[in-house]
């Protein structure tokens, strides 16, 4: 007679796990809708490596378009304007880690294919900025990439807190907000940016695209990763061809970057601050010495085995 409550017991635990996974997927669905949807202006603090700063901003949608004004109220006023993800203008140097890169466009969260590469629940409740929020953790199922514990509000979705978690459970990063309104209307003065905000040419985003000399690859790849971007550039400075690769899993995003060395002083490095890792080795190739380096928020052994399984093939020249 007691086996009965206990199977009970035991099926509903195992058919509860699934409902939090379902409801975590529910939750980052609506995640990446109210981002695209929401305005919003708010008060945040951003931590990496131990340094607290805080920022203001304030992100309107409007007509589909998506602009975004962030001013950090620490030190200098350092500030950045984005649309849709590209960087418009700048002042001074914004705290690293906050800004997608100058060419990186907002990417589009799908959470079913993240369960693929992530166990993804719903965990509990919180309160943030005065806002009631739910607890969504995005567990990694590998040793290849970071895992994330979101606080996001109750009403809208919006994050109010990320907290960027290594294998070990310890902090790398932490983005949470102190004040939050999204019923304020925005209007184009509060997007607008000061004197000292200077514009991003787009000459300067866009460098001279030229044709890559190798067909670079990655022999190995960590699961889930897929090449979204390949470019080639001449370096104003240098002359010299830069080949760069792109990849992301739908949450994480590393670059690889190659360029022939031509100072033989050039050491190899491997650095890390907070999540972000940068490591670059020296590739033999038939036309002479590379540099590889690979940029991303990936823990650093994914970096350094990435970096060593780099391969190009020479491209064959076209016939005149």
């Amino acid at each position: 007679m007691r086996a009965i409550p206990l199977l009970t017991l035991l099926l509903s635990g195992w058919f509860a796990l699934p409902a939090h996974a379902d409801e975590a997927q529910d939750w980052l669905t609506r995640l990446g809708r109210a981002e695209q949807q929401q305005s919003f202006q708010g008060t945040f603090v951003y931590e990496r490596n131990g340094s607290f700063s805080t920022h203001d901003i304030w992100h309107r949608v409007q007509h589909g378009q998506v602009r975004e004004r962030l001013l950090q109220l620490d030190g200098s006023a350092q500030e950045v304007v984005r649309v849709d993800g590209r960087t418009q203008c700048v002042s001074g140097n914004l705290v690293a880690g906050l800004g997608n890169s100058r060419d990186a466009p907002s990417r589009a969260l799908d959470p079913q294919k993240l369960t693929q590469f992530y166990e993804l629940a719903l965990i509990g409740k919180s309160r943030v900025a005065g806002r009631n929020a739910v607890i969504v953790s995005i567990t990694p199922r590998d040793q290849y990439r970071y895992g994330f514990e979101l606080h996001l509000d109750r009403e809208t979705a919006l994050p109010l807190k990320s907290l960027l978690l290594n294998d070990q459970g310890q902090l790398l990063e932490r983005f949470q907000f102190t004040r939050l309104n999204t019923s304020l209307a925005l209007d184009d003065r509060d997007l607008q940016p000061s004197s000292e905000c200077t514009p991003i040419e787009v000459a300067n985003v866009k460098a001279p695209q030229v044709q890559a000399t190798e067909d670079w690859h990655l022999e190995w790849l960590p699961p889930g990763f897929q090449l979204t971007n390949r470019s080639a550039r001449k370096d104003t400075q240098t002359k010299a061809t830069v080949d760069s690769l792109m990849y992301e899993d739908g949450l994480a995003r590393f670059s690889v970057f190659l360029e022939p060395i031509s100072d033989a002083s050039v050491t190899e490095t491997r650095t890390q601050l907070g999540p972000t890792v940068a490591v670059s080795r020296r590739l033999n190739t038939v036309d002479g010495e590379m540099m590889v380096t690979v940029v991303g928020e990936i823990p650093i052994g994914t970096a350094e085995r990435i970096a060593l399984s780099v391969r190009g093939e020479k491209k064959p020249v076209a016939k005149p």
